[in-house]
């Protein structure tokens, strides 16, 4: 009989790794910065050169930035679980697909682009718990380079590293996918069957990239402008129109700009709106504080009456029965 020597090794499993942005541990003007450092050090995000923008972020925006930052994070920071709504909504997102997959061989966790827990950590564990295929689910219904490409870039890096790599699948961009198309009109019509006034008008703001990114050929303008107007095809009830929020530094971002329409929509007659963000999986600083805190009050003292936010589909039964959907085309038979 031969002696088996080899040690014991978990196999056969597959994995499902969804992954955000990210998000600080805390609130403490350390751990904002450590997250800002991460997060505008990432080539995809800032496209300069190297050199000059590290003096720049180091000297300049990690010496101020993080106070107000903080600031805009302690508005919405969830007490009780003393963590983001970032962090609460992905984690709970990854706990329902847990009980959607039914199947022990398959492992469901998350991680974030920056910030904790990293996408390295979670790769590692689902390695040692014996899966051999990986199938990585952006939260970004639009792809930009900044986002889904410096995802699958840091993901790539981490599989670089290993041994014994397992077979990976990466799920593509989902902007014009029925069922999210569809979770985006319920989330409106609910947040309206709520609501004691009807809007004038809705506002799709998405997050903004530089138009120089755009003109160097990415396709995230597109998909944005494509998502609102298959949304506007099944929502017909109100118009929809597409913005951009969350610009960064003194160079031209897509327009229009959200926070300029919040400010002109008065001047026009608009005074009861109404706005969704569909571009974030997860409800965030830059929905919660700077939309429906800092847009609602320059829309306010512009002249308007109104003014609210769709939630985010979050973990929504429309966004987990999404995810499961997109999931199950790329679980291995």
């Amino acid at each position: 009989m031969i002696k088996n020597n080899h040690p014991d090794v978990k196999f056969g499993k597959t994995g499902v790794l969804i992954i955000n942005l990210g998000t600080p541990d805390s609130t403490s003007w350390w751990d904002i910065r450590k997250y800002l450092k991460e997060f505008l050090s990432d080539r995809r995000v800032i496209e300069v050169n190297p050199i000059i923008w590290q003096i720049i972020l180091n000297l300049f925006i990690l010496t101020f930035r993080p106070s107000k930052t903080a600031h805009a994070y302690k508005k919405i920071w969830f007490k009780e679980t003393n963590e983001s709504p970032l962090l609460y909504f992905t984690r709970k997102q990854a706990e329902k697909l847990k009980d959607k997959f039914t199947d022990k061989e398959i492992m469901i966790d998350f991680a974030m682009r920056y910030g904790s827990p990293s996408i390295k950590s979670k790769l590692n564990i689902l390695k040692e718990e014996g899966c051999e295929n990986i199938i990585i689910l952006p939260l970004y219904p639009q792809y930009a380079a900044a986002t889904t490409a410096t995802v699958c870039d840091e993901v790539y890096r981490c599989l670089m590293k290993m041994r014994w790599q397992p077979s990976l699948q990466i799920i593509p961009h989902y902007e014009s996918n029925v069922k999210y198309i569809q979770a985006l009109s319920n989330s409106i019509k609910t947040k309206i069957l709520n609501m004691s006034w009807k809007p004038d008008l809705i506002l799709a703001s998405y997050h903004g990239i530089p138009k120089s990114y755009f003109d160097k050929g990415d396709p995230y303008q597109c998909y944005c402008q494509k998502t609102t107007r298959l949304l506007s095809e099944v929502y017909k009830d109100i118009e929809i129109q597409t913005t951009f929020q969350s610009r960064f530094g003194p160079q031209e971002w897509l327009k229009p700009y959200t926070d300029k329409t919040f400010e002109e929509l008065p001047k026009k007659g608009i005074k009861n709106l109404l706005v969704i963000c569909p571009g974030f999986a997860s409800d965030c600083v830059e929905t919660l504080e700077e939309i429906n805190i800092q847009g609602k009050e320059s829309f306010i003292s512009s002249g308007g009456i109104n003014f609210d936010l769709v939630p985010c589909l979050n973990d929504s039964d429309d966004h987990i029965g999404l995810f499961y959907n997109l999931i199950s085309k790329y679980i291995l038979k």
